[in-house]
């Protein structure tokens, strides 16, 4: 880290420890340049980062906080030094004199509560399992397409990461073994799972696995179920294990004061819910208005202009787990995104039929809690001749992509 006074003159450069060591010299260092009734508000921090441990405990000192983008850094660098050179040294002297010169255009620090920071953990932990779920559920796909493909034929209405396919699947997973299950045996785990139908499902289903197709050698097919039993017990324990960070979500979620504005928005459950909060925070004033709030979501277009060339492109870069939650509604078969290509029109044209942004549009529940939504006029503007508007649409929702 790098000391400088109010002029830009380097005090002290030094290489602290992490943990507690970290933080006392920290705390040491910075009094040792600040008169005995200093406030330690008059402290400006530049970290490259806005949460960990560090920088809640540098907010909790009451020091300004300022967690800058890594890129933001870099242009700031390029700034100071035209050679390219990089070091810690030179990023600590580099974020030092960012804070010291261009403060007004960095977004300190908000500190979110305790709760809502229990919310963004317990929330991100179901998502993830999710995902990691969803990434096993594709190997197993793979692993079946390759030597029992009548398997994919025949569960394919009851989904892979159902309870009753991996049940199937433990009890035979290769073609020779399947083959050979009854309907009663078929019946069994669908009646446990709830299903309707289980009469007329289960003999479709013996009949779709004793259908002739291509497969592999006797040895092949051992190996290759051996693979299947590891990946239906990796998926059975994580079906009951997000099960569990469910309740969990939803009981921290439940004790947050903003609950019910949350769930007041269209199409926003408690899962749904506790992940906008978390992502979004509850430290008040953090958005400066609810263009910035869409801006971080991710939902707003980002707009380039020169001369009478006019750009209107989408935000590509976001947060990742954020940006479906704002873009898609829960219970809709399938859900289109508007990404608006990148077109460079003429001025003197007339202008498209854009739709302008209303409070019911797919970014009412991002910027609700700030501002309401209000219509702006449209930007992008179409050149002469027949035009197309290209929509992409995401593959169909199901059960596993929440």
């Amino acid at each position: 880290m790098e000391v400088q006074d109010e002029h830009g003159r380097m005090l002290r450069a030094v290489r602290l420890p992490e943990g507690m060591d970290g933080m006392t010299r920290f705390h040491e260092l910075v009094a040792a340049f600040l008169p005995e009734a200093a406030d330690p508000a008059q402290v400006l921090v530049c970290i490259e980062t806005d949460q960990g441990p560090w920088v809640r405990a540098l907010v909790a000192a009451g020091y300004q906080v300022y967690g800058v983008n890594p890129k933001q850094a870099a242009r700031h660098r390029e700034l100071v030094s035209l050679s390219g050179a990089k070091s810690d040294k030179a990023d600590a002297h580099t974020l030092a004199d960012m804070v010291r010169t261009r403060r007004h255009h960095l977004r300190q620090v908000a500190a979110d509560s305790d709760l809502a920071e229990a919310i963004r953990v317990v929330s991100r932990a179901h998502q993830t399992l999710i995902w990691e779920r969803t990434r096993h559920m594709l190997r197993l796909r793979h692993a079946l397409r390759d030597f029992f493909p009548a398997a994919l034929e025949a569960y394919r209405d009851l989904t892979l990461i159902g309870a009753d396919t991996l049940e199937l699947l433990a009890k035979a997973p290769d073609p020779v073994s399947a083959a050979k299950l009854t309907v009663a045996q078929v019946s069994a785990p669908l009646k446990r799972a709830r299903r309707k139908g289980v009469d007329a499902k289960a003999a479709a289903i013996r009949d779709a696995l004793r259908t002739q197709h291509l497969g592999q050698s006797a040895v092949v097919n051992t190996a290759y179920a051996a693979t299947i039993r590891a990946l239906v017990a990796i998926l059975q324990t994580l079906n009951s294990q997000i099960k569990i960070m469910e309740g969990q979500v939803g009981a921290h979620f439940g004790q947050h004061p903003d609950t019910e504005i949350y769930l007041s928005q269209p199409g926003i459950g408690t899962v749904l819910g506790a992940r906008v909060l978390a992502e979004f925070g509850d430290a008040a004033g953090r958005y400066a208005s609810a263009k910035a709030r869409k801006n971080y979501a991710a939902t707003s277009p980002i707009t380039r202009q020169s001369g009478k060339s006019k750009t209107v492109q989408a935000r590509f870069v976001h947060n990742d787990r954020l940006v479906t939650r704002c873009t898609c509604k829960p219970g809709q078969r399938s859900c289109t995104i508007p990404v608006p290509a990148p077109t460079t029109t003429n001025s003197e044209h007339a202008r498209s039929d854009t739709t302008p942004h209303s409070a019911n549009s797919a970014t009412a529940s991002s910027v609700s809690s700030t501002d309401a939504s209000r219509p702006v006029l449209p930007t992008t503007q179409k050149p002469p001749g027949p035009t197309a508007t290209n929509t992409s649409q995401l593959d169909p929702l199901s059960s596993w992509g929440v």
